[in-house]
């Protein structure tokens, strides 16, 4: 990692890491996510209560935008939120999450999936869906949208809330019954638990372990396509870890799944929360022990080398064939630093 320096000092860890990954959505704010106050009903009661609190909608997995221009709440920049006792809030069954406090201000995030748009509904099978939704009683210029198509409109306090939130509400979407007995749970602590009333069994959200790599030999870097993404969309190689299985095992079991490639050295290089649903990225580099490709095509659709000066031309939008990587996500954050020789 680079040294930073600031006004003749050294900078702080979290400063030099802030630095370090700019331009990498989700990153992480500092949230106070303040979980000694989940289980507090009367701080969550007064909070609830509080007009300056701040409850951030999401419908259909979709958080509230703010409009263009509109100035940073304590929710960060990018976000809408809306204050307790919106009539919005009664579109949704389950009760508010509470996400933390920012600048002391209490922050929540609530399902209002029950609200039923006049506009373009969302096409479930699409790769990446563009369409919009504007609910009358908000104001003017808010939409809901999909978040993968927004993560550089928000700053760090927004992503983080954003993913956060999205994380959560999907876990709870898909865990309303216990996977014990069968039965229906119901939350407890501010969301952040689902209790089964049955059994009394708990349960806790989901995280997803992904190895993402960027696989490397020589002058030239590995990428690969799956079969549902868009025409002339390339990325680094990904998988899910399995259980038990070390972080450089994973790394090294799926590039050759996917490509028959084999990789030596492993190194670790940054992670990245992935709320689609509920990932965590776990970025590595990877060197390559050898070079040919054999594809198994029921887990990708392509695969091939690509060299450097190809890949700036990629960056630049000069390629042909493969369109450059989207901003935000961690695939293109490391295919950039590899090229600028900064890993």
């Amino acid at each position: 990692m680079s040294a930073f320096t600031t006004a003749g000092h050294a900078p702080t860890a979290a400063l030099a890491e802030a630095l370090e990954r700019d331009g990498l959505a989700f990153a992480g704010s500092g949230l106070e996510r303040a979980a000694h106050l989940r289980g507090d009903a009367a701080f969550l009661a007064k909070a609830l209560a509080d007009p300056a609190t701040l409850i951030l909608p999401f419908w259909r997995g979709r958080p509230l935008f703010a409009a263009e221009h509109a100035p940073a709440t304590a929710a960060g920049r990018g976000l809408a939120p809306i204050a307790p006792g919106h009539r919005l809030l009664a579109a949704g069954g389950e009760g508010p999450i509470f996400l933390g406090l920012c600048e002391g201000v209490a922050i929540f995030a609530k399902d209002v999936s029950g609200w039923v748009p006049d506009g373009p509904m969302p096409d479930p099978a699409a790769f990446f869906d563009a369409s919009e939704q504007r609910h009358p009683e908000l104001p003017e210029g808010t939409f809901f949208a999909e978040l993968r198509g927004q993560l550089m409109a928000l700053d760090p306090r927004a992503a983080e809330l954003a993913a956060t939130a999205r994380a959560i509400l999907s876990w709870h979407g898909s865990h309303r019954f216990c996977s014990c007995c069968g039965e229906a749970s119901q939350p407890e602590q501010a969301g952040w638990q689902r209790r089964c009333a049955t059994c009394r069994a708990q349960h806790f959200p989901r995280t997803d372990p992904v190895v993402i790599m960027l696989v490397t030999r020589g002058n030239r870097v590995l990428l690969g396509r799956s079969h549902p993404w868009p025409e002339g969309m390339y990325s680094c190689l990904a998988g899910f870890m399995e259980p038990g299985e070390p972080l450089e095992a994973a790394v090294r079991r799926e590039v050759a799944e996917e490509t028959g490639v084999q990789v030596g050295a492993v190194s670790f290089v940054a992670s990245q929360p992935w709320p689609f649903p509920t990932s965590l990225m776990l970025g590595c580099r990877a060197e390559a022990v050898s070079e040919a490709i054999t594809i198994d095509p029921i887990e990708i659709e392509d695969a091939l080398w690509i060299t450097r000066e190809r890949l700036a031309a990629i960056f630049a939008g000069l390629d042909p064939e493969i369109r450059a990587p989207r901003k935000g996500a961690i695939a293109g954050w490391l295919l950039r630093h590899w090229l600028a020789d900064r890993l």
